[in-house]
């Protein structure tokens, strides 16, 4: 919109790895919001109660730009920022180290592990790779570049600072990122490996699993059999595209589901607990590219290994 501009630097610092939450104050023509309150009833009270957004406005939890506390009563003036931090809710930790296998002025190589979200999101927020590296490494700017599934495991291409973070986007957006995944399947001889596998997928807003529809394919993975031992087998899947669940959906495709895939073929219920001994056989294993801002060629492998198929 026009004559926003940037807007200002957070006053308030980072909790738990996580930044404040920033609020513009829009524009009123119909001169429904005589106060502050009155804005802040209408747009959180919804969600988190009135008798909540009161006791923040009491406690002054609300903040200006100059990082004093905002009134309820103070006049309603659209364009002004405000800054609050979120509650958060307990959050089960996972119980698995992140490791760093590369870190330099620009980049940090995160080795994710299984059940840890990349960034906050509904209710994975302080449990997140980039909150726990902003805690851990003490960097509060760090930002991923992409980003892994939940439940699966491996290398995520994180940057330090966020203005950085575009060109290390812009690796991904065209393709020039070469990713190579593991994964532990059923083995089946009679299919002809490998193979690439094209297909359009499709991904519904609030919709847990993608599917698959005629149509021109927006999707590209190359399928090859590594190993097997009886009825299972090791694959190296190497995607040339990003989309969704791509690299479950192709291999439920083909008939080969991946071991402890809660989603593909069938979506299991929500587990009440996590059962951290049954991860998705998926792993992130090689990150290739040429760095944008060095020039300097890299190629990162991780350190995990997929328990369904432990080194003999």
């Amino acid at each position: 919109m026009r004559g926003r501009g940037k807007p200002p630097a957070a006053p308030l610092p980072q909790r738990a790895g996580i930044d404040p939450v920033r609020v513009r104050l829009p524009e009123d023509p119909a001169g429904a919001w005589e106060s502050v309150r009155d804005h802040l009833m209408d747009r959180f009270a919804r969600a988190i109660g009135a008798r909540r957004v009161d006791a923040m406005l009491a406690e002054g939890l609300f903040v200006g730009a100059d990082g004093g506390a905002v009134g309820g009563d103070e006049p309603y003036t659209a364009g002004r920022f405000l800054w609050f931090h979120r509650d958060f809710a307990p959050e089960e930790p996972v119980p698995f180290p992140v490791g760093v296998v590369y870190r330099d002025e620009h980049l940090v190589i995160a080795d994710k592990p299984h059940f840890l979200a990349t960034t906050p999101r509904g209710r994975h927020v302080t449990e997140t790779l980039v909150a726990r590296l902003r805690r851990e490494l003490d960097l509060p700017e760090l930002q991923p570049a992409h980003r892994l599934d939940r439940l699966t495991a491996g290398l995520v291409l994180c940057v330090v600072r966020a203005g950085d973070r575009g060109a290390y986007q812009t690796l991904f957006r065209d393709r020039l990122v070469r990713k190579e995944y593991e994964a532990v399947a059923p083995y089946d001889p009679e299919l002809t490996l490998p193979r690439t596998v094209r297909s359009l997928i499709v991904k519904e807003r609030g919709v847990i699993a993608a599917r698959e529809e005629p149509g021109t394919a927006n999707s590209e993975s190359r399928i090859e059999l590594v190993e097997h031992r009886g009825a299972f087998g090791r694959y190296r899947l190497v995607p040339a595209t990003g989309r969704t669940h791509q690299l479950r959906v192709h291999m439920n495709a083909l008939g080969l589901p991946l071991v402890n895939d809660p989603v593909y073929p069938v979506v299991e219920p929500e587990p009440e607990h996590t059962d951290y001994g049954r991860p998705l056989q998926l792993l992130a294993r090689v990150l290739e590219f040429t760095d944008p801002v060095t020039g300097e060629p890299h190629r990162f492998e991780s350190g995990l290994r997929l328990s369904a198929w432990p080194d003999r």
